[in-house]
């Protein structure tokens, strides 16, 4: 009895290794499909925040279901998307502006030239301005 024994426990230990095989496999296209999601979503918001979306909230606008990753882990159609969802609502985006965007200098208070800094034509210059001033 001990070999149909062997050969029993061989049996079932097969049909445990398939079971555990077969809910590996599952497991892993599971988390094959998260992680292309994830980049898809990824690639998304690169596309987005390039092209000047607001609030990356937006992107619940778009329909991703389907998108599929090129061979070099990128999604070709983000562009086009994103460029479609700016003509459709552009108020998620930020408005294109002619004016500069250099900051201004920081006001500095300016003070009088006192008489003792001055050099005696500037002071002369100065005397004459406050006398013709306190003259009107």
């Amino acid at each position: 009895m001990e070999p149909e024994t062997g050969m029993e426990t061989d049996a079932e230990t097969a049909v445990t290794l398939t079971e555990r095989l077969d809910r590996l496999e599952k497991e892993t296209a599971l988390l094959l499909n998260h992680s292309e999601r994830r980049i898809v979503e990824s690639e998304l918001k690169v596309a987005a925040l390039r092209a000047g979306m607001i609030d990356l909230d937006g992107l619940a606008f778009l329909d991703t279901h389907g998108l599929v990753l090129n061979e070099e882990g990128k999604l070709p159609a983000s562009s086009e998307m994103i460029s479609q969802l700016r003509h459709d609502k552009p108020w998620l985006f930020k408005t294109s502006s002619s004016s500069s965007t250099a900051i201004a200098p920081q006001n500095r208070q300016t003070r009088p030239k006192l008489a003792t800094e001055m050099s005696e034509e500037e002071y002369r210059i100065a005397k004459a301005r406050m006398l013709k001033i306190s003259k009107l």
